[in-house]
């Protein structure tokens, strides 16, 4: 069974599914279905119910809404991709809170090559746990926020708020 839980945050709704106690989806959403039908195969071969109390995922999001900009970096997740994939998602999980990475920077950090930064870029665009797996620290080289799958606000929003946390 897939629980998800919706969670109030200051730039709208935050979708939490876990299965078994780990996490495999989370997104700024108010339909948690929206997340589930991202998920593979196997997974939404599974019924998806909502709870009022996901435990301590949604324990996490409140103490990091309240200020530990930290508490997300331990919670479990899962989610599919290569194994290249999955060591830029451990090296994305690896990039504290208040500070940001470039896309090659991320690559490095992973053990790849700089020129893997399309791969880095390729990973947050897929990444389904965020902000747990936080990809909204990689900004471009080049300047800016560039893109985040839930807009640019909601990325400069998780930035500020990791700033002052």
């Amino acid at each position: 069974m897939i629980l998800a839980q919706t969670l109030p945050t200051p730039v709208g709704p935050l979708a939490v599914l876990a299965h078994d106690g780990v996490l495999v989806a989370a997104g700024f959403t108010a339909d948690p279905r929206e997340m589930f039908v991202r998920l593979s195969p196997r997974l939404q071969g599974l019924p998806l119910r909502e709870t009022h109390d996901l435990g301590d995922a949604a324990q996490a999001v409140r103490d990091y809404l309240d200020g530990k900009v930290d508490a997300l970096d331990d919670m479990a997740a899962e989610q599919p991709g290569t194994p290249t994939r999955q060591r830029l998602y451990e090296a994305l999980r690896a990039v504290p809170a208040g500070t940001t990475v470039s896309y090659a920077e991320l690559a490095v950090k992973a053990g790849l090559p700089r020129t893997a930064a399309r791969a880095a870029g390729s990973a947050c665009a897929q990444n389904l746990v965020a902000p747990f797996v936080p990809c909204h620290r990689v900004l471009p080289a080049s300047g800016g926020y560039g893109g985040y799958y839930y807009g640019t606000c909601v990325k400069e929003w998780l930035l500020k708020h990791e700033l002052r946390g």
